[in-house]
């Protein structure tokens, strides 16, 4: 059976990297790109430098 794409986007796949802070970013991404385990304390964190950094907070761990 062919999945269709409602089913798609309810399945579980990897999350998609991108080079550079060029598109959209969450906290989040900023954790897993720093390659530690996302938790509460480090979002808040992420979130902090995000907000005075921008983009360049993204782009020191991507190339």
């Amino acid at each position: 059976m062919k999945e269709s794409p409602e089913d798609a986007s309810t399945t579980s796949r990897p999350r998609r990297f991108y080079t550079g802070g060029e598109r959209p970013f969450d906290p989040e991404d900023l954790v897993m790109a720093s390659g530690h385990d996302v938790t509460p304390k480090r979002v808040e964190a992420a979130r902090r430098h995000i907000e005075e950094k921008g983009a360049a907070a993204l782009e020191r761990y991507l190339p």
